[in-house]
C-alpha cells in the first residue's frame, strides 16, 4: 500500500518530466547567472545574533489541508525578515501543498538579503538548477526519498550552483545516507507516512548526528518553550511554517514567537 509520501514523490517525477519537456536542462541551464552570490544560511544560524528561526510560507498541507489560502508570499515573507527570521522557506509543490515556484520567486524579490530555502521533494538534478534559476540559497534534501549516491551527487551540483543543502532525516535508518559534505542536517519531527508528529524524533536523533553538523529541528514546534529548549539541547535552527500560517497576520505571528525567545 502506498503511502502519502510515494504519491507525492511519484506525482513530481511526472511533473518533473512534462517540464523537461517544455524547457530542456541546456535551455535552464543558459539562463543562470552564477556571479551573484547566494545568502548563507548556515551562516547566519551560526552567527550570535541568529534567532534560529526558519519561518515558511505553506498554503496548505496533506495533513492538515488548507492552512490560509488568503495571504501573499511577498507580504508573509517580508513580515518574517522584519520579524528576525534567520532564513525563510517557501514551498512549490503545487499539487499536495499549494505552492508555486511563482511563490518562491515573489518572495525573493521581496526579500534579497534573507537566505531562502526551496522547499519541495527533489527527484531529479533538473530542480537544482531551476532552483538556482530562481536564485534559491538553499535546497532541501529528503533522505526518505533520495538513495546516498543520489543526495551526494545531488549536493556536489547545488555546491557547484553556489547553493546550500539541507539535508532531512525523518529516522535513525536515515544516518547512513548522510553525506558529510551537506551544510546542514534536519530532522523532521512529522512522519511522512502518516504525517503523525513526535518531538521526541529531534532528541533521539541528535546525538547520533555528526558533530561539526548545524542541526535543525523541523515541525511541531509550537511554542517558545520547545525552541529554547532543543536550542540549549545542541540545535541551532528551527523550522517552522503552520504555527505562523494558521494566523491573520503571520508576519506580527513570527515576532511575537521571536520576542519570547531566550537568546543569548
Amino acid at each position: 500500500m502506498s503511502t502519502i509520501l510515494d504519491q507525492i514523490v511519484a506525482n513530481r517525477r511526472k511533473e518533473v518530466a512534462l517540464q523537461k519537456q517544455k524547457i530542456p536542462l541546456l535551455e535552464l541551464q543558459s539562463g543562470i547567472d552564477l556571479s551573484f552570490r547566494r545568502n548563507s544560511l548556515a551562516n547566519r544560524l551560526l552567527s550570535k545574533e541568529s534567532s534560529g528561526i526558519i519561518a515558511e510560507f505553506k498554503r496548505s498541507s496533506p495533513s492538515k489541508g488548507i492552512i490560509n489560502d488568503r495571504v501573499f508570499p511577498e507580504i508573509v515573507t517580508r513580515g518574517y525578515s522584519e520579524a528576525g527570521v534567520s532564513g525563510i522557506s517557501v514551498l512549490t509543490d503545487s499539487t499536495y501543498f499549494g505552492g508555486s515556484t511563482s511563490d518562491f520567486r515573489a518572495a525573493r524579490i521581496a526579500n534579497p538579503l534573507t537566505p531562502m530555502l526551496r522547499k519541495d521533494f527533489m527527484v531529479d538534478e533538473y530542480q537544482l538548477f531551476e532552483s538556482r534559476l530562481m536564485e534559491a540559497d538553499v535546497i532541501l534534501l529528503i533522505a526518505a526519498v533520495l538513495e546516498k549516491t543520489e543526495i551526494s551527487h545531488f549536493t556536489s551540483i547545488a555546491h557547484d550552483l553556489g547553493m546550500e543543502v539541507l539535508l532531512e532525516l525523518h529516522d535513525e535508518s536515515e544516518i547512513q545516507k548522510i553525506d558529510n559534505n551537506v551544510d546542514m542536517i534536519g530532522i523532521n519531527n512529522r512522519n511522512l507516512k502518516d504525517f503523525k508528529v513526535d518531538l521526541n524524533r529531534s532528541l533521539q536523533l541528535l546525538e547520533k548526528l555528526p558533530a561539526r553538523a548545524i542541526k535543525i529541528s523541523e515541525s511541531g514546534l509550537g511554542d517558545p518553550e520547545t525552541v529554547d529548549y532543543l536550542r540549549s539541547r545542541g540545535f541551532q535552527g528551527f523550522l517552522m511554517g503552520e504555527n505562523f500560517m494558521k494566523t491573520d497576520d503571520p508576519g506580527l505571528a513570527c515576532l511575537n514567537f521571536i520576542s519570547k525567545l531566550k537568546l543569548s
